[in-house]
């Protein structure tokens, strides 16, 4: 079977044929990929993979065609419309041919030059054929430069006619209201244009210069100094150079003498020295720059000059045999000028720098002047004055404005309220103190001190507050370094000893038990064995009250009322907090309260004043000042005598 389909055939259906050893019907892929990119490209294959015919003309038919005139098979092509008409002023709008060329000019009356070679630009404006010239503006020149000859139309000869851009070329010469400019040279543009036009241009030719101007070019003619110590060579080699030395004055060994900083500036123009002083922040001194004003320093004077009296204060060459100058002044040297003794410390770099080129000294190091600062001076106080606290009297020598010393704030938070009470008696020598009480308030959240005497009738001694509240010292510790008694310290056969009299703690209250049993590692044995035994007294059976002897009438007369009151009275549903509710308003921990206070706190918690009982153990518990002794009121309201 031929691949290929039968030729001559018509291609109707029923009189083709059909390949069936193709078995591949898809298209040819018509796009790849190169470098990245896309590339469509021409099928050289069919559907099913046969070769597509290429439409291949002959030599022939290619001529053929290529002598056929379109005229013929599309008729007469239509005329272009006419380009758009642009004027000249339009199309040569701020275009200009630029020239660089030079005119002579004469010069009669100078002995230094005959003539003068003037530059000057050259502008041909193409839009209206105007031309100017204008000349480069030099400075300190003494010649009106700038604009020569404005923007004209310029004749070109006698009949009438103007310059054109055609008559300009490089090399050539033009006369222009009588001068003639010679044309060297133009710029690209000008070139470009003129070539565009179909203009040969010349070479271009160098510009002339003036000869007066090159001549003011050359250096001067140097001068030999004839001295090393000309002034002026001095002043013009040395001007605005400054050597700076960093030095200092000690003047300790004087009466209120100080060791004082300053910057000594030497002037290598005039080897003249400057002194200035260096101030520091409220260093207590006048803002004065200067110690001493710029001007020369004498190093040895002549013998006469030092005891001869002066009129005046400046000093004359005839007086000096030598001046100081800058090799007198070296880094780690002393430096006396006028009486004061320098001595130089550093420099700055420049200083450095002319040192090592000057004299060969390289090494010109800092040396540390600073002093080391003495130990400080321990603090003395003065002898305690028994006045106030010791911590708050020391205020007024640490600072000129005393404050108050801190307080520890959560001590006083953790144990505000809380007193310790402790009853003791003291211990004097003398027979009428031997029956004396007093009781002792600890304050656990100051460390305060106060003690109440309770009034006793027909003792001779007028009770009440014996000692405010006060830190008390112990009599083994030193003023500089006191310790205060504390609550360890206190407890039963204790002896205590306040401003000179001595104590003994007798008995204390319950509460004082309740601290002791929670803080018990803060008391010593001796402490603690001091408590038990109180325990177990309290414990042992009390005897009867008959064996009791009582030496004061008043106080049978008391015992007996409050028995009464116990018995006929029921006991009160507040009896434990009705001690407590007394307490708060006795600060001193004194026992008393007054009137007005007592009756208000027994309304507070409904007590029956109005019982004539009550009224009689009210009368006999009145103090004459006023106040009411709440302890044996509160017996009354108790299960048994406390």
């Amino acid at each position: 079977m031929v691949s290929n389909p039968v030729h001559g055939l018509p291609f109707l259906p029923g009189s083709s044929f059909r390949d069936s050893t193709k078995t591949a019907f898809h298209r040819s892929q018509t796009l790849g990929y190169r470098n990245g990119y896309a590339v469509v490209r021409r099928p050289t294959v069919g559907v099913g993979g046969a070769r597509l015919p290429v439409n291949q003309l002959s030599q022939t038919k290619l001529d053929e065609l290529a002598n056929r005139a379109p005229a013929l098979t599309y008729g007469q092509p239509k005329q272009a419309p006419p380009a758009e008409f642009i004027p000249a002023h339009v199309a040569f709008d701020k275009k200009v041919l630029k020239f660089d060329a030079y005119f002579q000019e004469d010069v009669p009356m100078s002995t230094e030059e005959h003539y003068r070679i003037r530059q000057v630009n050259i502008y041909y404006y193409l839009e209206d054929d105007s031309m100017s010239v204008m000349e480069p503006v030099v400075e300190n020149s003494g010649i009106p430069q700038g604009k020569l000859i404005k923007r004209q139309r310029l004749a070109k000869n006698d009949q009438g006619d103007h310059y054109h851009w055609k008559d300009l070329n490089r090399g050539i010469n033009i006369t222009i209201y009588g001068k003639t400019f010679h044309l060297v040279d133009c710029d690209r543009f000008t070139q470009v244009f003129l070539e565009s036009q179909g203009i040969e241009l010349n070479p271009p030719e160098r510009m002339a210069l003036d000869p007066y101007t090159e001549l003011r070019k050359q250096p001067l003619r140097k001068y030999v100094t004839p001295s090393d110590f000309d002034q002026l060579k001095q002043f013009l080699t040395f001007d605005k150079q400054v050597l700076r030395f960093y030095a200092i004055w000690d003047d300790t060994d004087s009466m209120f003498g100080e060791c004082r900083n300053y910057i000594i500036h030497y002037y290598l123009m005039d080897d003249t020295v400057e002194i200035r002083e260096v101030h520091e922040r409220n260093d207590g001194r006048d803002p004065f720059p200067l110690l001493m004003n710029r001007q020369r320093m004498p190093k040895v004077l002549v013998e006469n000059a030092k005891n001869f009296p002066q009129c005046v204060l400046e000093i004359s060459d005839q007086e000096v045999l030598e001046w100081y100058t800058a090799k007198d002044f070296i880094v780690g040297k002393p430096l006396t000028i006028l009486g004061r003794t320098f001595f130089i410390y550093d420099c700055d770099p420049f200083t450095r720098q002319y040192y090592k080129e000057k004299f060969g000294i390289s090494d010109l190091p800092r040396i540390d002047v600073s002093k080391k600062e003495p130990p400080p001076v321990k603090q003395e106080l003065p002898p305690y004055n028994g006045y106030g606290q010791i911590e708050d009297s020391a205020q007024n020598c640490f600072v000129l404005i005393p404050k108050a010393p801190k307080k520890d704030v959560m001590k006083m938070l953790m144990d505000d309220s809380k007193v310790l009470r402790y009853l003791a008696a003291l211990d004097s020598p003398i027979p009428e103190d031997k029956d004396r009480r007093f009781v002792f308030s600890y304050f656990l959240a100051s460390e305060m001190i106060s003690i109440f005497e309770p009034p006793v009738r027909n003792s001779g001694i007028i009770g009440g507050k014996y000692l405010g509240r006060t830190k008390v010292i112990k009599p083994s510790s030193s003023m500089e370094n006191p310790i205060y008694y504390g609550p360890t310290d206190f407890f039963i056969g204790a002896v205590i000893e306040v401003f000179g009299h001595r104590f003994v703690i007798l008995d204390t209250d319950d509460y004082v038990l309740k601290y002791m049993e929670s803080n018990a590692a803060q008391y010593s044995p001796e402490a603690l064995l001091s408590i038990q035994n109180r325990v177990r007294k309290h414990e042992a059976p009390a005897p009867e009250l008959e064996n009791k002897q009582t030496t004061d009438p008043g106080e049978q007369e008391l015992e007996a009322l409050i028995d009464t009151i116990q018995k006929q009275l029921k006991p009160h549903p507040c009896k434990d907090n009705i001690r407590e509710a007394f307490q708060i308003y006795d600060q001193e921990a004194s026992g008393f309260v007054d009137k007005e206070m007592f009756f208000k706190v027994c309304d507070s918690l409904n007590l029956p004043v109005d019982d004539s009982l009550i009224k009689e153990l009210i009368r006999m518990c009145s103090h004459g000042e006023g106040k009411i002794n709440y302890y044996n009121f509160v017996r009354a309201f108790s299960n048994g005598r406390g």
